[in-house]
This record gives C-alpha cells, sequence and structure tokens, in this order.
C-alpha cells in the first residue's frame, strides 16, 4: 500500500494545475536561473518520488496498470559501471498476437535473445494480453513511461537514449507506438508488423527504421513495408533535409524469418539521441488520445483521434500553422526562444499577440505532460492560443 499512497500523494501534487488557471498579476516573474534551478529541483523531486514509487515492482520484475500486469526480462550489455552520460535503454517487443499465452510466452523467450546491443540495458516485456493488438492498446503508454522511469532512476538510462524496437506482433506495435510516442524515444525500429491505421506525419522528429522480408506477403506486409517508406520519402521532400529520417531494408530472399540481419537496426539507432525540443512538430492525435506531444498539448475537450496540429518556433515567433483543434496548449522554456524578449504569436500568417511572458513557480509545478511517470521537464510558461471569430485577431492567447 505504500507504492499506491506515494503515487497518488505524487499525483494530487501534479494535479494542482487547474485546466482554467492563469497566471495572476501579482505573482513574481523567474529569472532565467531561477527557473532553471527549479526545474532542477522538480525532476530531483519527481525521481526520488518515482524511485520509491516503483521499488517494488522494478525488484519483481512486474508493473501493474490498474487490471493489466507486464512481466518483463532484462539485461546489460556493455559496461557493467554506468558510462559517463548514462546508459542506452532498448525496449524490445516480441511477436505473436491472438494467439494462445504458450504461444506469446514462446514468442517473449524467443525476444530476449534475439538482440545483443553494444551497450545498454536490454529490456524485453511480456505483453499484458494475448490479443493481436496486444502492444497498441491504452495500457500501453504508461508502462512504457514506467518502463523508462524505472531504468532511469534504477539503471542509470539516460532518457535522451531510449530506444525501441519490435518483431512481427511487436513490429505491429512499433508502427503504431513510434508515432504516438515520438517524443519520448530517441530511435525506433519496425521489423516484420504491419501497420494497420498508423499514420506517419508524428515521425518528422524521430528516426525510423523498417526491416521486411521481401517474400513476407501475409497480411501484405511486404508491400505495405514499402508504401510506408514511400510515404516518409514523400514527407521528407515536403519538410526538407533532417526530417522523417528513416532506413528501409527490405530482404528480397527473406520471408518473415531476416536471418538476423535486422540486428545492424541496433548501431543504427544508437546513434541517435532523442530531439527533445524540435523547433517544428507535426502531431496526429492517435486514437489513442494524448495529453501533449512535445511542446505542444490539447485540453481533453478538444481531443480527438486524427486531429492534426501543426507548428512551429522561429527565432522569437511561435506559429501555429495548422490546427484542427480550436485550443492548443504551448509550452515554452529558454531552450526554445528567449523569453527575457516579447515573443510573437501568430495563427496562420495573421499575428495575435506580441508580449513578453513571464516565468512563474506556478507553471512550472504544472506539467504539460500530466503522467505521474513521465519524466518530462515542466515548462515556466504556458500558453493557451484559442481561435475566437469574435475578436479582430481571431483567436486569444492566455497564458495559463
Amino acid at each position: 500500500m505504500k507504492t499506491k499512497q506515494t503515487i497518488f500523494t505524487f499525483a494530487a501534487g501534479l494535479l494542482l494545475f487547474g485546466a482554467g488557471s492563469t497566471v495572476s498579476g501579482a505573482e513574481k516573474a523567474l529569472t532565467k536561473s531561477a527557473a532553471e534551478a527549479q526545474t532542477r529541483a522538480f525532476t530531483t523531486e519527481r525521481r526520488a518520488q518515482l524511485r520509491e514509487a516503483l521499488a517494488e515492482e522494478w525488484a519483481n520484475h512486474e508493473f501493474t496498470n490498474g487490471e493489466y500486469r507486464m512481466r518483463f526480462w532484462d539485461t546489460i550489455y556493455g559496461p557493467k559501471e554506468v558510462p559517463e552520460g548514462g546508459r542506452s535503454l532498448y525496449i524490445s517487443l516480441h511477436g505473436g498476437g491472438g494467439a494462445p499465452a504458450r504461444v506469446n510466452d514462446g514468442q517473449w523467450e524467443n525476444q530476449k535473445r534475439l538482440y545483443r546491443p553494444a551497450e545498454g540495458l536490454y529490456f524485453v516485456p511480456r505483453s499484458p494480453t494475448d490479443t493481436w493488438n496486444m502492444w497498441h492498446q491504452e495500457y500501453m503508454d504508461d508502462f512504457l513511461r514506467k518502463t523508462i522511469a524505472a531504468a532511469v532512476v534504477f539503471e542509470g538510462v539516460n532518457p535522451e537514449k531510449v530506444y525501441i524496437l519490435g518483431y512481427s506482433a511487436g513490429g505491429d506495435g512499433l508502427y503504431q507506438l513510434a508515432p504516438r510516442l515520438a517524443d519520448h524515444w530517441a530511435a525506433a525500429s519496425m521489423m516484420a508488423g504491419h501497420p494497420g491505421d498508423a499514420r506517419p506525419e508524428s515521425l518528422r522528429n524521430l528516426p525510423f527504421a523498417i526491416f521486411m522480408g521481401g517474400q513476407d506477403a501475409a497480411y501484405d506486409r511486404n508491400s505495405l513495408a514499402r508504401q510506408y517508406s514511400t510515404t516518409l520519402d514523400r514527407l521528407s521532400i515536403a519538410e526538407g533535409d533532417g526530417t522523417y529520417l528513416h532506413d528501409t531494408h527490405i530482404y528480397e530472399d527473406c520471408g518473415h524469418w531476416m536471418l538476423h540481419r535486422d540486428t545492424i537496426a541496433l548501431p543504427w539507432m544508437a546513434q541517435f539521441t532523442r530531439n527533445t525540443y524540435p523547433k517544428r512538430v507535426i502531431w496526429v492525435q492517435d486514437d489513442v488520445l494524448r495529453d501533449n506531444f512535445y511542446w505542444l498539448g490539447v485540453p481533453e475537450l478538444h481531443r480527438r483521434a486524427g486531429a492534426k496540429i501543426v507548428a512551429e518556433i522561429k527565432g522569437q515567433t511561435v506559429r501555429i500553422e495548422e490546427s484542427d483543434s480550436p485550443v492548443v496548449l504551448v509550452g515554452l522554456n529558454d531552450t526554445l526562444l528567449d523569453l527575457d524578449k516579447p515573443v510573437n504569436i501568430l495563427l496562420g500568417d495573421r499575428p495575435i499577440a506580441t508580449k513578453r511572458f513571464r516565468r512563474t513557480a506556478a507553471t512550472l509545478s504544472k506539467p504539460l505532460n500530466p503522467s505521474v511517470y513521465s519524466l518530462d521537464a515542466p515548462y515556466p510558461v504556458i500558453l493557451k492560443i484559442e481561435k475566437n471569430a469574435a475578436v479582430k485577431t481571431g483567436a486569444t492567447v492566455t497564458q495559463l
């Protein structure tokens, strides 16, 4: 009960962020250095809380999330001492899917032996269910956040070096989880999976690899992998160099089994670190809805599957280029722009505000990502941009 009480207390503290709260005019503005110090204090406290809350589950090799349980196996490859700069984490999802438990248990055992990174914590979970969509149901998001948090606090993992990969049904999951949680990963690799209804637009800032047997024709996996790669080519051309980075390998002489050729995915992924604060974000909501994506957020009332937001920061200008949501939340910090100077807010090409926004302690206490397992640093400024045809600018801006 102590673990649950710790999480409850921690969550209650975070939920002090009321959706309708705004910065008081009397509240003292923080300097850049003061905001950075408070951010470090917040992060340190959160890690301490998570260390206490997750200790028992980590020791027992089983995470819980409501009615679901996720067993896991892990091992460390490379140096046993934590390297300078922290360990890498490789989350490896097994195949199987809609099959008897013994089949998925066998696939879990196989996944433990399938890959061997040169360095890092190799983490292989057993799917919580035995369904065809076992890896991309809603319960997985917090399971994965728990995994990252526990690996950071107990094994010295660097949260900027977290990689995810999966084979067969695990590859099905990768097609879904890579774009949905793109802001969590440094890189992702899909092996022998099926994309289903996964859309790739949210992969703009995430390196993504595709491995497929050319003869793996079941469910049209091979042709769909080629199509997905072609779509990434097109998106990369449209967005410019350095976007939608992808690496596609279709092994024409292979079926569903690629003879370990796909192991080259691990050193390919290892060259990347997470792009935590990209200056341009394209976010398409999955059918599992999220509160936030990178520095963007959407209030619960306005979240819907397939909704798209395109936003960019250039110099001191924040531009909401496109939004299917009438309300967009924007988190700002001094990595994204200079908060000591006025910030220009645009909706499309229309200016809607120019002002200096104050860093506040209250805002730092209310993270854009409300998950109690998230290690995301809070933002000292959060703006609410709301479309409003009744005002001349077409929208209003409120600092929360």
